[in-house]
């Protein structure tokens, strides 16, 4: 495989019915937007329990039906939260302590190394994370797991990625490789993706390729790169917003 390809994110994503929950980050053809996407999927009825909602410039999920809630501190967290120059972007609570820890003056990875896999043995699903930084018109972003080291979670193994942007370029990382009981952890770097279309188009194909019967939410942030103009589009199973 050639290192510089692009892989097709609409392949990837039709062709593995259970991702996870995945992050994409990357800049529009045209190197005019930085690009973020965040999609949840679900198996069990506590996972497919759940609905983005947007607070200003961040995102919650939350319970769809809060009667059927099992363990909340795995469904309800801010996977999207901005502080300055910055834009964080992660598959649960960890995105509360990058948040603190940059509003203390330290780094995306001293806060990340606080932080462990998730607790929901066997599959001790990752900790994804990603953090855009905006400066001079223009960003570069990093993206890290956190992931078992062995198959009893006795170890946390903790790999950063840190990336320059460039025009049509986003790396996707997701929980799991496939489907599979035990589900089997994401292997390897992020996948190096081209990045099409506007924010409808983009939104769209994600969408359309997540696994009908597994797919929960998604929401993708579209950022102007000279003006700071954002653009969101959020897309619920379930249909509706919390108020």
């Amino acid at each position: 495989m050639n290192v510089y390809e692009k892989l097709c994110l609409k392949n990837i994503l039709s062709e593995n019915t259970y991702p996870g929950r995945g992050i994409v980050i990357g800049k529009s053809e045209d190197g005019k937007k930085a690009v973020t996407a965040y999609f949840i999927m679900g198996r069990s009825e506590n996972s497919r329990n759940r609905i983005f909602t947007q607070n200003g410039e961040d995102i919650t999920i939350y319970p769809f039906d809060e009667s059927k809630v099992e363990d909340p501190s795995l469904i309800i967290y801010s996977p999207v939260r901005k502080i300055g120059d910055s834009l964080i972007v992660t598959n649960g609570d960890q995105t509360d302590t990058i948040y603190d820890f940059i509003k203390a003056g330290k780094t995306f990875e001293e806060a990340l190394r606080t932080r462990e896999f998730e607790p929901d043995a066997p599959n001790f699903t990752p900790r994804i994370s990603g953090i855009l930084n905006f400066k001079d018109n223009d960003f570069t972003y990093k993206m890290s797991i956190l992931k078992s080291g062995d198959e009893n979670g006795t170890i946390c193994n903790r790999y950063t990625f840190d990336y320059n942007s460039f025009s049509g370029v986003g790396h996707f990382i997701h929980t799991y490789h496939k489907d599979g009981n035990p589900i089997p952890t994401f292997l390897g770097e992020p996948e190096r993706v081209a990045i099409k279309g506007d924010i409808d188009e983009f939104t769209n194909m994600i969408w359309e390729n997540l696994n009908q019967d597994n797919k929960i939410s998604l929401f993708v942030r579209f950022v102007d790169l000279e003006t700071g103009e954002a653009s969101s589009r959020m897309i619920n199973k379930h249909g509706g917003e919390k108020a």
